[in-house]
């Protein structure tokens, strides 16, 4: 209903549709399951009625469907992954102009695996932690005097923290997203380069670590994934998606893979958790028509 409303907004002629939805996207598991099917929605409607609208544009509405229509205040991330996303890369998103540029993410290239952990504790992006952190990042921009904090520059970090003065949580809110804008230039650049796809290990750890400390947005049992997948020889861990639950990454050897799952599922059990479900991700092509 929500992209209905979404497109009709946006002067769309969208009289409706019977639609049929299955997917194999774990709800709530931080995975972007409410993008996906967004997405798929928006995609089947625009091809439905020929409405002619690319997949960018098509990844704008769903977050205003989101938005607006649901009141969660998430980013474009989500739902421009899914609509554009292309075999076998990363994408990389300017979220304030749109831009994009896909960089090789060939990982059974490099003999490497991406797995997913869902600890199967559920989060959601309408509730209001989720909330929190993001009117404290904007907060923490208004008190530096730029229109968001990408416009901090990372070695102008220290300075920035000081000028906050004793504001400690809108500092560790600040610290996390200067950061973690600078690991995402790390990785594109490792990922660009002949180091590849192995070298960005590191750099998802010291994510999780930032998203632990510094955002507080991690939990236990994403906790136990991460620290668990190091211990038993991984690349490198970090918990993906809004936080407070959901899922955590892990980089690997294809042949480390049988015995990090194990590990895992062991450490769950143990600490008396539900058990995770483990799975690969595969970079994939976005959103599209099959038939």
């Amino acid at each position: 209903a929500g992209v209905v409303w979404a497109l009709r907004e946006a002067g769309h002629p969208v009289p409706g549709a019977d639609v049929h939805l299955a997917s194999t996207v774990p709800s709530g598991a931080g995975l972007s399951s409410s993008a996906a099917l967004e997405v798929v929605v928006a995609l089947a409607l625009n091809d439905l009625y020929a409405l002619g609208l690319k997949g960018w544009q098509l990844a704008r509405l769903c977050q205003r469907a989101e938005n607006v229509y649901v009141g969660a205040p998430t980013g474009i991330m989500d739902q421009t992954a899914s609509a554009c996303c292309e075999e076998g890369h990363a994408l990389f998103l300017d979220t304030r102009d749109l831009s994009q540029r896909q960089v090789p993410f060939d990982l059974a290239r490099e003999g490497l695996r991406l797995l997913v952990v869902d600890t199967r504790v559920k989060h959601a992006h309408s509730d209001g932690e989720y909330g929190k952190r993001r009117a404290g990042c904007e907060k923490g921009a208004a008190l530096l005097g730029v229109d968001a904090l990408r416009d901090v520059a990372h070695d102008g970090l220290d300075a920035a923290l000081a000028q906050l003065g004793d504001e400690e949580e809108i500092r560790r809110l600040v610290r996390h997203v200067v950061t973690e804008d600078a690991r995402v230039e790390r990785v594109i650049s490792l990922l660009s380069s002949s180091a590849g796809a192995r070298a960005i290990g590191p750099v998802l750890t010291e994510g999780h670590a930032s998203l632990r400390d510094d955002f507080r947005i991690s939990c236990p049992e994403l906790d136990l994934v991460v620290d668990t997948a190091l211990a038993a020889g991984a690349l490198g861990a970090r918990m993906t998606g809004g936080g407070f639950g959901g899922s955590a990454i892990v980089l690997a050897e294809e042949g480390a893979v049988a015995a990090l799952t194990e590990a895992v599922e062991a450490a769950f059990a143990e600490a008396g958790f539900t058990a995770p479900r483990v799975f690969e991700a595969v970079p994939s092509a976005g959103a599209r028509r099959l038939l």
